[in-house]
């Protein structure tokens, strides 16, 4: 028997903005999503992008420092870097629906072996749907990465042969980053590139709920 300690979400999300490229266009959703712009290693361009009109936003301010109008999609404070700026609503999904992002990294109740994305409604009769800007930046961004818990809270698997839950997009997801692992969708298929320490490969199936395929080694 292992033990494992699973990553916190600002773990996954230090995980996430560690593997963004030097001068990538991004956009990041709310949720664990957001957390990634505090992540940001010093000294490296990743110009953030937020679709009520920004480009170029940053961390989250001091609270000296927090302005009530210059919030993200999801209505948090952020702060501008140097060269941000801001546009109309139109303009800023011009931007999402014209291709010019090179990542989303957006939250997931569900992900499918094909790469389908269901994030926007369970269909629970007590949570309201809510759809934002999700659809448009899933068909619109040249790369789509998932940050979830690799279950949720009763232990479900998130990561499915096939969702059960209303459709974002079909087959746009690219990666996943859970607490547990990092996952590429890779024809039609789960491909395991990292895992936390600890952890072994069957215990990592054991919470997916589709077969998994490995470029890792076995950990003791």
């Amino acid at each position: 028997m292992t033990s494992y300690k699973p990553l916190s979400r600002v773990d996954m999300a230090t995980r996430i903005a560690r593997d963004i490229p030097e001068g990538w266009y991004v956009n990041l959703g709310i949720g664990i999503p957001t957390l990634v712009a505090d992540a940001i290693p010093e000294g490296r361009e990743i110009i953030l992008h937020s679709e009520n009109g920004i480009l170029g936003f940053g961390p989250a301010p001091a609270p000296d420092k927090l302005d009530p109008w210059l919030i993200n999609a999801g209505k948090q404070p952020v702060s501008l870097n140097p060269g941000g700026s801001f546009f109309s609503h139109t303009d800023s999904f011009a931007m999402i629906r014209g291709g010019h992002l090179d990542l989303c990294v957006l939250g997931a109740f569900e992900v499918a072996a094909n790469g389908d994305l269901a994030n926007w409604t369970t269909s629970a009769q007590d949570a309201a749907p809510a759809i934002g800007g999700a659809m448009d930046l899933a068909a619109g961004t040249r790369r789509i990465w998932v940050a979830t818990e690799h279950t949720t809270k009763t232990g479900t698997p998130k990561l499915v042969e096939r969702c059960s839950y209303p459709l974002t997009a079909p087959a746009v997801v690219d990666r996943i980053y859970t607490n547990l692992a990092v996952i590429d969708v890779r024809d039609n298929a789960f491909t395991v590139i990292d895992m936390i320490p600890g952890l072994t490969r069957e215990e990592l199936q054991s919470k997916t709920a589709a077969p998994l395929f490995f470029e890792v080694p076995e950990y003791a």
